[in-house]
């Protein structure tokens, strides 16, 4: 029987003080998509459930064959999304969860309850955890039923200090991922030699990806993970 994967997408279109539109990032849905829809069996969550913003930034950027084809024939994959909290209680029925990253998990799934609740349940269940970019921001606060932090003492990437300095939006976004998953896994941070470069980090069921450059990489850690 095919694996079954929860995607998790924001639901958050606004760039923090700035009048600027965000949500989830075309290629960090479209290639691990891409790579494991073929495998498994892929639902896809919000915490508002139904269309999820997909920020307009990432569609001008992200010319690649497999972003621009997803674009065009899967709007539905974002448009029709499920509630996340409809999700509680229930990793039992998948085999891993996985946030896409962008700018908009910063303001509405970083210290979501529900959020935090999925991915203890998932990570207690033995289920592969994963994220992509801004996605393992959503990782530096989530606690385990012990009170410990699930990254802590695991390695763990997301998009960098500099990729953030580069895109100009530091100041945009609540914290930055890098610092806080660095002190949250006490020093475990680890990042590709330069800024955009692919980096895949796989701490046992915890995987992790850099940037855009990663989302591919994840997607296969993911299926190597689940065997398929």
């Amino acid at each position: 029987m095919a694996p079954k994967i929860l995607f998790v997408l924001t639901s958050h279109n606004k760039l923090g003080s700035l009048d600027k539109p965000t949500g989830w990032y075309l290629p960090e849905l479209a290639h691990p998509y891409h790579v494991l829809s073929k495998k498994a069996e892929i639902t896809v969550a919000s915490p508002k459930g139904g269309e999820a913003p997909l920020d307009p930034a990432s569609v001008e950027a992200a010319k690649d064959d497999v972003s621009v084809n997803f674009h065009k024939n899967n709007e539905a994959v974002w448009k029709n999304t499920q509630k996340l909290e409809s999700f509680v209680g229930k990793a039992g029925d998948f085999d891993a969860i996985f946030y896409v990253g962008g700018h908009g998990p910063m303001f509405d799934l970083v210290d979501n309850p529900t959020s935090q609740q999925l991915i203890r349940e998932f990570w207690e269940a033995g289920k592969v955890v994963s994220a992509v970019c801004h996605g393992p921001a959503v990782f530096y606060d989530a606690k385990l039923s012990d009170g410990s932090l699930l990254v802590a003492g695991k390695e763990v990437t997301a998009f960098t200090n500099t990729e953030e300095e580069q895109v100009g939006l530091t100041k945009a976004v609540p914290f930055l991922p890098e610092d806080a998953l660095q002190k949250a896994s006490g020093g475990k941070f680890v990042k590709a030699a330069e800024p955009w470069g692919e980096k895949v980090v796989v701490s046992g069921r915890l995987i992790t990806g850099q940037n855009p450059a990663s989302a591919t990489g994840v997607g296969e850690a993911i299926a190597k993970a689940l065997g398929v």
